[in-house]
This record gives C-alpha cells, structure tokens and sequence, in this order.
C-alpha cells in the first residue's frame, strides 16, 4: 500500500482522538503479568491495537512448538528470557528476516551463565532460539547492553522469579535509561525492591503483587504529530496524552520548543500549538530517546533547524538501519546529511530535487510516519510501504486524513492546479 499525500488546504487544527496506548508499557504489563500468580488475562482496553502488542499476547501462553513474532524486537528480547525461566516451555522462537538478523546474543550469553539452555537453530548470536524453559537459580550476571535496554529489562523482569533474585552488572554504563526506569518502576509497583547501585541493576526474589495494569497514550507516536504541528504551524490536540512518570519519551514536551512546539495540558488532553521562536540549532544525546529521532531528525530539516544527535549507533540495528534510511529519504528531498560512527546531523546543506520524492521506509514504522509531515513542505510526496505502521500506530492514516491530509493512490495522475 502506497499514498500519495496533500496537505490540509486550510491552516492545520485538529484533534487526534486515536493515538495509541504505549507499546512500550503494554509489552511490559504482558510479560509481569504472565509471571504473576494467579493473575487474569490483560484487557484489551488496556493494550495498544498494533502487531508488536498481537505476537506478544499470543506468545506468552504459548509453552511448546514454533512461535513467530514477526518483525517485533521487543517480543523476541522479552520472550527469551521469560521462555528460559519458565519450566514447562520447551520452544523455538523465531522472526522476520530481518529480525533474526537482529544481534541477541547479549541477552543468550547471559541468560546461559544463570543456566538457561538456548540453543541457536541458524547463526550463532542470531535467532531463531530453541529454549528449554528451567528455574534459574540468579545470583550475578555481567550483561553487554550497548545495543539494547531491552536486554536489560528482559532479565529484570524474570529476577524475582529466581531463588536468588539476580543483580546486573551493566560494565559503566546504563543504556536507554528511561527505558530501564520504566521496568524497575512496575516492577516497584507490584512488590518488588528493584533498583540501580551505580552502573548494577538489583532485583530481589520475590512474588509478583496483582495490580491493575498501567495504560498510557504513547508518547513515542505522538512525536509525528510534533513534527506535524512544527511544520504546519497549526493546532493539535493530542487526546487522553497526560505527562508521564513512565515513559522517558515525555521529554518531548520539553524540548518542542526547540524546533517550535509548545504543549499545553487541559485535563487529560495535550494542546500543541506552533511557535516561530525555534532554537538556532540543536544538539542533542539522543541514548536515551531512539525512538524520536526519525521524527525529530525530519521535522529540524523542515524547520531550517541544524542539528546533531549523538549516541545513535543502536540504531543501525532496529526494524531498518534507521540512520542509513533516514540520510537517504531526506537526500530525495534535497537534504544532504552527515552520519558518523556514532552521530547523525545536518549543517544545512540542501541540493535542487528534479522530481517528486518517494519515501521508502525500508519496512520501518517510524520512519513512515516521520515522512508525514515533509508533504506539508512537498504536496503530492510518495511514501511507499505505507502500511508497516501497523507494527505500532495502525490508525496513523486515518488520524492524517481526520486532520485534513488527503491521501491518494499514486498511480492515479496527480491533479493539476488551475490558473487563476
């Protein structure tokens, strides 16, 4: 499925009603309250509609044979480590194939020094996995991080289920530390003492405490809607987006007005409105906010915003090579940009385009929606694969044309605009 898409003819105010539930809270309910006595099937009221939150629902009441989990990273990091600490699973879990070229061997190399058995059914460091689920006894474990916080809530999240609890030796540092805040604080909320002590995550054995589960608008997706009011300098109200304690990609409404988004909160709603008062540039370590740096990236090219992001190098590994795809959609609007090992920025560099952009996402979500707001700029741009949105904000369409896009098939010829 491919669109074309046009802009709103008016100046842009609108209401988005359908922003999706955190992915990243909804993935963590799953797992806790598999592993909690007693516990009752997660509402669907409380999980987001998107493939990533589907697989993983499915998956955790799965004990034996071949569990696929598509494209979802999440659900494959998770998984692993609640299969190897469950006694009655014995399962191959296995994915997209980008997917299982996605490194897990951190995650595998742990969860081996507590006495898991997993196996590699493939390539050595890659799934597919064959896990023979056991109780794990805990203790220490030194864990390679780097690449995901995922790695580390994985782990944490199975602690109180071994007899010793389990503390994490991350070796000097704590990657996506939002992320890791976000588990050890529900983890908090249902019983259990866990905390950091410098650069070692502590987690205690203990019983899972039932509690209704969290639900939060994502504040991941609505970083699109950001990038949408900063280039249409309109009005948008993102309904049920509350601050949040949970979710580190909240820094958004902080730091909007850097590139010209003011967030004003009436009751449960967040009110974005435009401002013309940006930053003269902005640099920013993006470890701990990954997920916003497609939209972030974009919408600063847009606005006339340079910018560097450092601590970006995970990124080469997620559901794209996000900096490669990210440099070579904003080239196809005339953006020259600059990667580096572990960076990615734009000086302001920009070349003539010839012809009418088509964005291919490299079947990424986020950079699908990041791509949105650019029609604002470019009226009639392309954005092929339109679909992957699915994997985590399946109404982001619908949302644009209630907004007031029009999205039209991009074989059909573009309308012409009469002389007046």
């Amino acid at each position: 499925m491919d669109y074309r898409i046009f802009p709103p003819e008016e100046i842009l105010e609108a209401t988005v009603s359908r922003l999706p539930l955190s992915k990243s809270v909804a993935a963590r309910v799953l797992i806790l309250n598999a592993l909690t006595p007693g516990a009752s099937d997660v509402s669907p009221d409380v999980l987001p509609v998107c493939t990533d939150i589907d697989v993983l629902r499915a998956a955790v009441n799965v004990r034996r044979g071949t569990v696929h989990v598509a494209h979802s990273g999440t659900a494959m990091r998770f998984l692993t480590a609640f299969y190897a600490s469950s006694e009655s699973c014995d399962v191959v879990i296995t994915g997209s194939d980008r997917l299982c070229e996605r490194p897990v061997a951190p995650l595998v190399d742990a969860l081996r020094s507590l006495g898991a058995d997993i196996t590699y059914e493939s390539r050595e460091g890659f799934a597919p996995l064959h896990i023979r689920g056991r109780r794990l006894t805990g203790g220490h474990v030194r864990l390679d991080a780097r690449w995901s916080s995922q790695f580390v809530s994985a782990l944490c999240m199975v602690a109180p289920s071994m007899e010793q609890g389990l503390s994490i030796d991350l070796g000097g540092q704590i990657p996506s530390l939002p992320y890791l805040k976000m588990t050890l604080a529900m983890l908090q909320n249902r019983g259990i003492d866990a905390h950091t002590q410098g650069y070692t995550v502590v987690v205690p054995h203990g019983t899972l405490d039932r509690v209704e589960p969290e639900a939060e608008r994502d504040w991941s997706s609505a970083a699109f809607w950001y990038a949408i009011d900063a280039a249409s300098a309109g009005w948008i109200t993102l309904r049920g987006l509350t601050a949040s304690q949970l979710q580190g990609d909240a820094i958004l409404a902080e730091i909007g007005p850097r590139f010209g988004v003011l967030t004003d909160y009436e009751g449960d709603d967040a009110c974005l409105s435009a401002t013309p008062d940006i930053f003269s540039r902005m640099d920013m370590d993006m470890a701990d906010y990954p997920d916003l740096v497609p939209a972030l990236a974009v919408v600063s090219c847009l606005v006339g915003l340079p910018f560097t992001f450092t601590g970006v190098s995970n990124l080469h590994l997620k559901e794209s090579d996000r900096l490669k795809a990210l440099a070579e959609n904003l080239l196809r609007l005339g953006i020259v940009t600059e990667t580096g090992p572990d960076s990615f920025g734009w000086e302001g560099e920009r070349i003539p385009i010839t012809q009418m952009p088509e964005i291919d996402p490299h079947g990424d979500h986020r950079i699908a929606m990041a791509f949105a707001a650019a029609a604002l700029f470019i009226p009639g741009l392309v954005i092929r694969e339109a679909d992957v949105v699915c994997k985590s904000y399946p109404g982001f369409w619908d949302d644009l044309r209630d907004a007031g896009f029009t999205l039209a098939d991009p074989s059909e010829p573009m309308p012409q605009v009469s002389a007046e």
